[in-house]
């Protein structure tokens, strides 16, 4: 037996080493051809990156998952060549061909990194190309040789055109920043681009439509020693047509501006909605920034289905007359979601009602209704009655499409892309051990800044009143009154409670950089009213507002994402966040709902969701674990390579680290307070794999992770558990909707 298992595992080791390195590819090779298994790039020159021109190379060797292993490769070479065959066609469309080394293509990639280097200021650079057969294989070196850069020397002007010369230099005396082209700076194509798209876009913003970045040219003048050009920017005259003569650029200005539907009927759309969203306006100069804006402001628009801006032309004039064309979405939709739940084996379902209205007044204010009901049948509860659990919810939306301030100026609105919300909330929860209401009310500013990349959210105010009318008796007894099992945490959130916060937060993207951060803060307005009112305290030392207690807390979050693209299918996602929350004056313990977990799909994903935590504490009591494994401190680290697999289908490779803790030290959390001398030992760390299914418009994820350093235990067998590794204890599954950060 134990050969035969012996036998087994060495045919496996070599099935899996042959899929690996893919050597029987070589048979599908014909004699006379060479199949592609690596391409490098290798400069000589410390000032050139070889990695930034990766992009350059026309024929690369076979695709590898987390830039390690050729599997599709593997997969195609375990098919046959007798392509009648069902298995061997079945392989080879799941699997991928081998890559034939194309001579042809390896010239025109020498010539293309050579042209970027020359494109980059290095004008002397050349090429050479080194290959190394083996068998049937070949392997690429290209050598770049990019000599040394060149520097501007001189910068100057060839404009007849008065009055452009003129625009330009006092754009350029009020923005000295904004020029691309600067004596000193290193000569390359792609700074006398971002100059051209520079002049032009201010000559197009200021009424010359007819203008486009072909009538700039450049001459550079490379024969003075030392690698220094002299750039002249020329800017060619106008002409009407091949026949015409040449005359200065005309400049044009709009006469009147007219709305139009795309559909023949009447925009059901307020005349003043629609001027406040356009930019383009009568009696300015022709710009094309503000044509820019009218478009980006009419996208915003949810009743909008698409717009179309014409200009035409006034015979005999330098007048324009704008056509905005405006389609209109159906007013109005009705959606039904079906969902499924199974939380720690109990099985539920859910669904929800949405009606949504976005013309709703006729200026493109949105409405939404959601109705939503939940049921899941709650087993090996012993003690309670009507073992189930039931959720009822309606939300109610308003959504604005710009700013409801008052004595804000006509100008200020057309400026800005800014959204109003109002939003109001009940939530009812019945449960074997409590029934739960909740009432939210919610008003919040949302605007944007398209050109930094940051949008800006307002939460001013935000209400939330939670009424706990039933609470059974059981678990009063168990958790709440016994005395020698009472509990602070769950018993402050087993209470009625009143919310009134304010939050402000930032967020930032580009594209390979999200920073988020945000802070709010609740009770500071009714704390002061009540000292100043003279209003008394209950007896736990509270103030209340129609006899209940609210809470009082400052609260504040950092979160950070990087991107590091290798190619086209791996990438490096680094994510760091890290939160606080303090609960002072009309509080001793932040609500449940601002606690931080951590565990679950976007946190260290060897931990279920509030299984991780605080700190080393270790959950014992069952039902009520999830409000003891929550904190005031969080803490994320997530280390997540990122492969494209095969079809849509994406592979992930991720280590997470971090931890909760609270700030003070409370009886029923024992180990779970935060001390500068010893969370870093209580950094909780997980490793593990995952698949996406990728439909572009939304992600499947499936990700399997292991606890790798567990803070819950001391002895060393089960706190190392990468080391000693046991499936039951240390593996957690996760399905989620989108990537993690």
């Amino acid at each position: 037996m134990k050969c035969v298992l012996r036998c087994l595992w060495s045919i496996a080791l070599c099935a899996v080493s042959w899929i690996l390195s893919g050597c029987s590819a070589t048979k599908f090779v014909d004699d006379g051809e060479y199949m592609l298994t690596k391409t490098s790039i290798i400069s000589t020159s410390k000032d050139v990156n070889a990695g930034s021109l990766q992009p350059y190379i026309r024929q690369s060797a076979n695709s590898k998952w987390f830039s390690l292993l050729k599997i599709p490769l593997g997969v195609y070479s375990l098919a046959g060549t007798d392509t009648t065959k069902r298995i061997n066609r079945f392989l080879q469309g799941v699997g991928e061909a081998p890559v034939i080394y194309d001579a042809r293509l390896a010239q025109l990639t020498m010539l293309d990194l050579t042209t970027a280097m020359r494109n980059r200021g290095f004008l002397q650079a050349h090429t050479d190309i080194q290959t190394q057969v083996k068998g049937k294989k070949v392997k690429v070196d290209y050598i770049l040789h990019p000599g040394k850069p060149y520097f501007i020397h001189s910068v100057k002007r060839d404009i007849p055109d008065a009055n452009i010369l003129h625009l330009l230099e006092a754009e350029e005396a009020t923005s000295p920043e904004g020029a691309t082209l600067e004596e000193g700076g290193q000569f390359s194509v792609d700074r006398l681009d971002q100059e051209r798209k520079r002049v032009t876009s201010l000559l197009t913003s200021n009424g010359y439509y007819h203008f486009h970045k072909e009538f700039i040219q450049y001459s550079a003048d490379t024969t003075r020693q030392g690698h220094g050009v002299d750039v002249t920017l020329h800017v060619r005259p106008y002409r009407a047509n091949n026949d015409s003569p040449p005359t200065s650029h005309p400049q044009y200005w709009v006469r009147r501006v007219d709305f139009t539907s795309g559909d023949g009927e009447k925009i059901h759309l307020r005349r003043k909605v629609l001027e406040n969203n356009t930019a383009i306006q009568g009696g300015k100069l022709f710009s094309s920034a503000d044509l820019q804006k009218t478009y980006n402001n009419f996208a915003r628009l949810q009743a909008v289905k698409y717009t179309n801006i014409r200009f035409r032309e006034i015979p005999d004039s330098n007048q324009l007359d704008c056509d905005i064309q405006v389609t209109l979405n159906k007013p109005s939709t009705l959606s039904f979601q079906p969902e499924g739940t199974n939380t720690a084996g109990d099985l539920g379902a859910a669904a929800s009602l949405t009606y949504e209205n976005r013309n709703l007044f006729h200026g493109s204010e949105v409405l939404s209704v959601q109705l939503r009901a939940a049921f899941e049948a709650i087993t090996k509860l012993e003690g309670y009655q009507n073992a189930n659990f039931e959720e009822y919810s309606v939300e109610t939306k308003l959504l604005f499409p710009r700013f409801l301030v008052p004595f804000l100026s006509k100008d200020f609105r057309r400026r800005s892309t800014a959204s109003t919300e109002l939003s109001l909330a009940y939530d009812l929860q019945n449960r074997p051990e409590f029934h739960r209401r909740v009432f939210s009310l919610a008003w919040r500013y949302r605007w944007s800044d398209p050109q930094r990349h940051l949008n800006y959210r307002v939460d001013l105010p935000d209400l939330s009143y939670v009424y706990m009318p039933w609470i059974s008796g059981t678990f009063k007894h168990d958790y709440l009154d016994s005395m020698s099992n009472r509990n602070a945490i769950l018993r402050y959130n087993y209470e009625d409670l009143f919310i009134m916060k304010a939050g402000f937060s930032v967020t930032y993207n580009d594209g390979k950089h999200a920073l988020r951060s945000s802070i709010e803060t609740s009770g500071n307005f009714l704390n002061g009213a009540s000292y100043l009112l003279g209003q008394g305290r209950n007896s736990k030392g509270q103030y209340t507002l129609f006899n209940i207690a609210y809470a009082q807390y400052v609260k504040f979050d950092f979160d950070y994402t990087r991107l590091v693209a290798f190619d086209q299918n791996n990438q490096l996602a680094i994510h760091g966040g890290v939160g606080v929350a303090y609960p002072y004056g009309n509080s001793t313990i932040l609500p449940f709902e601002k606690r931080y977990f951590s565990g679950g799909a976007n946190s260290v994903r060897g931990w279920s969701v509030r299984g991780l935590g605080p700190g080393k504490f270790r959950g014992s009591h069952g039902v009520i674990d999830f409000i003891n494994q929550t904190g005031d401190v969080k803490l994320d680290l997530n280390l997540e390579y990122r492969t494209k697999l095969f079809w849509k289908i994406n592979g992930a490779a991720f280590i997470d680290a971090g931890n909760i803790w609270t700030l003070r030290n409370y009886a029923d959390q024992p180990g779970g307070q935060f001390k500068v001398d010893e969370f870093y030992k209580q950094i909780a760390v997980a490793y593990g794999l995952g698949f996406r299914l990728n439909f572009d418009y939304f992600i499947l994820r499936f990700d399997m992770g292991m606890k790798a350093i567990n803070p819950a235990y001391e002895n060393e067998h089960e706190h190392w558990a990468v080391v000693h590794p046991v499936l039951s204890r240390d593996f957690s599954f996760h399905f989620a909707v989108g990537l993690p950060f």
